[in-house]
């Protein structure tokens, strides 16, 4: 039997029930497979059934202010997915009379859409036969085949995606491509760490005939992630917690954070920026350490938690709102 169709057998008897599977609509599709871009399933279950609840088509996610989609994506973290998404659907509301092209071309032209999920959409959606190409496809591929090119070259993926349009069956891309992600997700397990004694094609591995699983994929060394050093302030009083808006451009652009200096600041250096901020803790100031981790950079921060006596907010300050303003996981570990 071709290693195909023993796959697919595999992925009918074990797929996890995902909600996003449950639907063959392409705007649910396109909404799941932007949010699983770099986000765990986990995290995107609460946030896919919240977000189709409230814009449940494209003309309502077109429509839709940027403050209150950023706040539906709150917790998701790459916020610029949001802003793509919201530019795509009005694209496709004036172009394509609010729905969903049926054309991989069309799809991979629309903002935030790569060739990765124009594939997932046409496949899963349309029942277009083109291949789905991500980091478990390439692991898989890179394993099944023993291939020591590195996956991050375009080259290679590529190559994958030619390899996989010839031999991925016709009648099924859709079920092909979401098998060939489940399989990388939860078997053909990253960092040399497979489940070979469970795969379905382990038969057809020879990598795994080779003694060579744990040394695949082959990666280019990742640039090590820039430290950045923080003081940040959570500062409280009965009318909620102060924070205010980013800038529009650069990293967390346009969402509200806590207030911070970008670097750490001794006991005295803290309460000198709360008095200059005409701010007065009462009762004990706490002190403690939150780290976020981004993609190229780290914050280390050092976090003072103070309830503050009523005043004013300063300029561009505001008391935020749980409902209205969206704060990032990266200042949210802070309140913990």
């Amino acid at each position: 039997m071709d290693w195909t169709e023993v796959l697919l057998q595999w992925y009918q008897a074990n797929a996890r029930d995902l909600p996003w599977r449950r639907t063959r609509d392409p705007y649910c599709i396109w909404i799941s497979e932007i949010m699983l871009q770099q986000t765990r399933v986990e995290a995107v279950r609460e946030a896919y059934r919240r977000f189709l609840l409230e814009l449940p088509d494209v003309s309502a996610l077109a429509a839709v202010s940027e403050d209150r989609l950023l706040k539906l994506w709150e917790g998701l973290g790459y916020y610029s997915r949001a802003r793509n998404l919201k530019r795509a659907a009005e694209r496709v509301l004036t172009e394509y009379r609010g729905e969903l092209p049926a054309s991989y071309d069309a799809l991979l032209s629309l903002p935030g859409v790569g060739a990765y999920t124009a594939g997932a959409i046409a496949s899963i959606a349309f029942s277009i036969p083109v291949p789905a190409v991500d980091g478990n496809v390439l692991r898989v591929m890179a394993r099944k085949d023993a291939d020591r090119s590195d996956t991050a070259d375009e080259r290679t993926r590529r190559r994958v995606r030619e390899t996989l349009l010839a031999q991925m069956p016709k009648d099924r891309p859709g079920m092909f491509n979401q098998a060939m992600m489940e399989l990388g997700a939860t078997v053909c397990a990253p960092n040399g760490a497979p489940h070979c004694e469970i795969c379905p094609i382990a038969a057809y591995c020879r990598a795994r005939a080779e003694g060579t699983t744990a040394e695949l994929p082959v990666k280019k060394a990742k640039t090590a992630r820039r430290i950045e050093q923080k003081t940040v302030f959570v500062l409280h009083s009965h009318r909620g917690t102060l924070g205010y808006r980013r800038p529009d451009t650069g990293l967390l652009a346009s969402l509200y954070q806590l207030p911070d200096v970008e670097r750490r600041l001794s006991d005295d250096g803290m309460m000198a920026y709360l008095t200059e901020k005409g701010l007065r803790p009462e009762g004990e100031i706490r002190v403690y350490e939150r780290k976020h981790v981004f993609t190229h950079v780290e914050w280390h921060m050092r976090v003072c938690a103070a309830e503050i006596a009523e005043a004013d907010p300063p300029a561009g300050w505001v008391w935020l709102d749980e409902t209205l303003h969206s704060l990032p996981t990266a200042y949210r570990v802070c309140l913990q």
